[in-house]
């Protein structure tokens, strides 16, 4: 199997696709649970808050950034990476995000999956940052991995338990 490559511009169009994905998980879970309506409106307002972020960083980025890379020798960050999006790990193969949700989840339920979602997008954007080097936007995918972390402290001091 050859490398996988990716760079900079590919990393915030996932990245763009992985929160148009959350806003219509939380969107939909505010639907169903009037309970947490507000706060599920409200984390799908920042989940939009960071698209637009990701979309204006890709209009932004230097052509140098949009160049491919192979910085996986071995390709072994690119195929654990290549194993999570085949896995639809965050539905970036047009599955539809909120799928999973039927109405009868607690708002802790919700939370929960919202949670992991989060972690799990953490650990996505790792892989890509071990392969992007310096040159080619990494400190796109650290700021990237930041709103994420920011994501997950929110979600806990909110978590009904």
């Amino acid at each position: 199997m050859g490398s996988i490559k990716f760079n900079a511009e590919e990393v915030l169009g996932m990245a763009a696709q992985i929160e148009v994905n959350g806003a219509a998980f939380y969107r939909k879970a505010a639907e169903f649970n009037e309970e947490g309506r507000e706060l599920l409106t409200a984390m799908a307002e920042q989940e939009d808050e960071h698209i637009a972020m990701f979309k204006e960083m890709k209009a932004n980025l230097p052509a140098s950034d949009s160049e491919e890379t192979a910085f996986d020798p071995n390709n072994e960050a690119g195929l654990n990476l290549k194993a999570m999006a085949d896995a639809n790990v965050f539905n970036l193969d047009g599955t539809d995000p909120d799928s999973k949700l039927d109405g009868s989840e607690s708002l802790d339920d919700i939370i929960k999956e919202g949670l992991r979602a989060e972690k799990e997008s953490i650990v996505f954007y790792t892989v890509l940052k071990d392969i992007v080097p310096a040159s080619l936007g990494k400190d796109k995918i650290e700021a990237i991995i930041k709103e994420e972390l920011k994501h997950i402290t929110w979600l806990i001091n909110r978590k009904v338990v």
